[in-house]
C-alpha cells in the first residue's frame, strides 16, 4: 500500500479512529501536557540466572539487563502496536517502524561527551540479534566518530544567537509537519518509538522522566538500579530477591488505561521469562 496524502515519512495517518481521539489532540495539543507515568517493579530471579548461563558461553560482548529491557520493550512494541502510535499537528499516526533509542556516555566522568544510539529492529529480530546491534552501536558510539543528529547540532550551535533561535523556530515548524531533513534527525531519540535511560548504571533508582514536544517519542523508559527487595508469599513470609524498578512515562492520548496494563504486563513477562526474547519479535506471547 501506498502512501497516501496526509501521510508522513515516518508514520501513516490513522484515517478511522473513534472520535474521542480525532478531537482530544485538539483539546489537549501538547505532548507534554499528556504524560502518564507508571512504576513497575520487575523480579530478576530467572533473567539473573539466564544471563549467567548466556555468559558462560564467553561471547565477546556479555549479556546484561539492559539488553533484556531494550529486547523485551521493542518486543512489547510490536506486539502492541497502539504503543507505537504519535501525535503531530493535531493528528495520530501509526510508526512505520519499531525503535529504540538511548544516551551512551563515552567516558564515565564529569567531562565525558555523549553519544546517541539508535536501533531500527525488524519482526524477524531476537535477543541476539540486538545484543548484537547494541554491541555495534556502542562500540562506535565510544570511538572518536560523532552520530549525525550531533554533528547536526554541532554545525548550529557555532552560528550567532540570533541565527540559532531563527533556526530552531524553523525547525520546529518543520517538526510539526514531520519535515526536518532525515539526515538530521537520523540519531535524535526523540524520533524513536521508545527511549530508554539506563539510570542503574550510574547508580540511580528508576524514577519518573518527561516527554518532549519536539519529535514523535510516546513512550520513556527508565531503567533503575538492581537491588535485592523483599517479595511477599502467599502464606505471609518475605523472599529477598534480585529486581529493578522501572519508570515507564507514556503519552496518555495514544491508548486506554486497559490497553496500557496489559502492555505493561505482557513486558513484566517477558523480563521475568527472559527465553520468550529469543523467538523473533512479531512472535505472539500468552501472558
Amino acid at each position: 500500500m501506498g502512501k497516501k496524502f496526509g501521510d508522513r515519512r515516518d508514520g501513516t495517518l490513522l484515517r478511522d479512529l473513534d472520535s474521542m481521539h480525532i478531537i482530544m489532540p485538539h483539546l489537549y495539543p501538547n505532548r507534554c501536557d499528556n504524560e502518564a507515568f507508571i512504576s513497575e517493579t520487575i523480579d530478576l530471579t530467572n533473567a539473573a540466572a539466564y544471563l549467567e548461563r548466556r555468559n558462560a558461553e564467553n561471547p565477546k560482548y556479555k549479556y546484561n539487563i539492559f539488553q533484556l529491557v531494550v529486547t523485551a520493550m521493542l518486543k512489547t512494541i510490536t506486539l502492541r502496536p497502539k504503543m507505537n502510535r504519535f501525535i503531530a499537528n493535531k493528528n495520530m499516526y501509526q510508526r512505520n517502524e519499531v525503535s529504540a533509542s538511548f544516551v551512551v556516555k563515552k567516558l564515565m566522568a564529569d567531562h565525558g561527551a555523549e553519544a546517541l544510539a539508535f536501533i531500527h529492529s525488524k519482526p524477524e529480530d531476537t535477543l541476539d540479534t540486538i545484543h548484537e546491534q547494541i554491541y555495534k552501536i556502542v562500540s562506535y558510539c565510544r570511538s572518536d566518530a560523532k552520530d549525525a543528529s550531533t554533528e547536526s547540532m554541532d554545525i548550529v550551535s557555532k552560528l550567532p544567537r540570533f541565527v540559532v533561535r531563527f533556526v530552531v523556530w524553523f525547525m520546529r515548524i518543520m517538526d510539526r509537519h514531520g519535515w526536518v531533513p532525515k539526515s538530521m534527525v537520523a540519531t535524535d531519540p526523540y524520533y524513536s518509538s521508545v527511549v530508554l535511560t539506563n539510570l542503574g548504571s550510574i547508580k540511580l533508582h528508576s524514577g519518573y522522566h518527561h516527554l518532549t514536544n519536539w519529535g514523535t517519542n510516546s513512550v520513556f523508559c527508565a531503567i533503575g538500579e538492581m537491588k535485592k527487595r523483599p517479595f511477599p508469599n502467599e502464606d505471609g513470609t518475605f523472599d529477598m530477591r534480585l529486581s529493578i524498578d522501572l519508570g515507564l512515562t507514556v503519552d496518555e492520548r495514544i491508548a486506554d488505561g486497559y490497553y496500557y496494563s496489559k502492555t505493561v504486563r505482557l513486558l513484566r513477562t517477558l523480563l521475568e521469562n527472559p527465553e520468550l526474547l529469543e523467538k523473533p519479535l512479531s512472535e505472539e506471547v500468552e501472558y
